[in-house]
């Protein structure tokens, strides 16, 4: 583990530009994309052509001789959950970040979201087991030790079962929730089909998947010894071999395909990443088309 200053420095540093993108690009559209419970009564006000005959309050508007409407404002109060695959094979990436920073990023942005519209933002932070767990709380404070937690937490294992995760979720989580999945998804996603659906069926669930351009395709250099980041088998393979190459394309398509079509089947909104350009924009234009779903 770093000094203490060091680590109050990265966990600033990423604070701050998680703020800044916060402000300037993602909070109108996160609290257009997630409703809350339900709304909650605000006013009352004279009614004008065009509101809803429905919202007539008739209390009022027979003491007062004049129709009257009810005014309601959405009764936000969300709990937000992120569930973080922190396993080995995240480390990767051959482009403008790892898979794992460029997750870290995403979740803290998600929180510093969550906070600034006053919702409550918990974290799980899972490999094959869950190696820390933060419950939903608000407040600023809070989430910027869920963001050094995304940095600094001390991992106990390496590989990836997922299933524990969502396991535990389902036996935690009392009140329904928005829970984000951030992941690679290298995995049986077979693993994890029953915890999922019952997660879904009970919380509002997004899968964002962290992908690297060398899971789709790999360079012609020669023979190259490749290492199993999470088991730690090697093996070595000839990538100058057509043969290979046409394979290991085929395989990753896919895989790729194989994990649209199971969150598609499920119903659950899924958000691809790619290490190759700035998350940023394509977790906007999700959060834009799913407000439209609400309006």
């Amino acid at each position: 583990m770093p000094k203490a200053k060091q680590v109050l420095k990265k966990v600033r540093k990423l604070d701050i530009k998680t703020k800044k993108l916060v402000d300037g690009l993602m909070q109108g559209a996160y609290i257009s994309a997630f409703k809350g419970r339900g709304i909650e009564f605000c006013d009352v006000r004279e009614y004008v052509p065009g509101d809803d005959i429905r919202s007539i309050d008739w209390n009022v508007t027979a003491r007062t001789n004049e129709p009257h409407v009810k005014e309601f404002i959405e009764e936000r109060d969300l709990n937000v959950m992120i569930v973080f695959d922190a396993s080995a094979s995240a480390d990767f990436g051959t482009q403008m970040a790892r898979k794992k920073e460029q997750g870290i990023e995403i979740a803290a942005s998600l929180a510093v979201s969550a906070v600034k519209n006053n919702d409550k933002i918990g974290l799980l932070i899972a490999t094959s087991i869950v190696e820390k767990f933060m419950p939903p709380k608000k407040g600023l404070k809070y989430s910027f030790r869920l963001i050094r937690e995304l940095i600094y937490c001390p991992l106990k294992h390496k590989d990836t079962n997922l299933k524990i995760a969502l396991d535990f979720l389902n036996s935690t989580i009392k009140r329904r929730s928005v829970i984000f999945i951030i992941s690679d998804f290298q995995f049986d996603l077979k693993t994890i089909e029953k915890p999922l659906s019952l997660l879904e069926r009970k919380n509002d669930v997004v899968g964002i998947k962290l992908n690297d351009l060398r899971d789709f395709d790999i360079p012609n250099i020669g023979m190259v010894e490749f290492e199993d980041e999470e088991t730690g088998e090697c093996i070595t393979i000839d990538t100058d071999d057509p043969i290979f190459q046409e394979n290991y394309k085929k395989l990753a398509e896919e895989n790729q395909k194989k994990i649209h079509t199971f969150f598609n089947k499920k119903k659950i909104d899924f958000i691809n990443i790619s290490t190759s350009k700035s998350w940023t924009t394509d977790i906007h234009k999700f959060f834009k088309e799913r407000g439209k779903k609400f309006r």
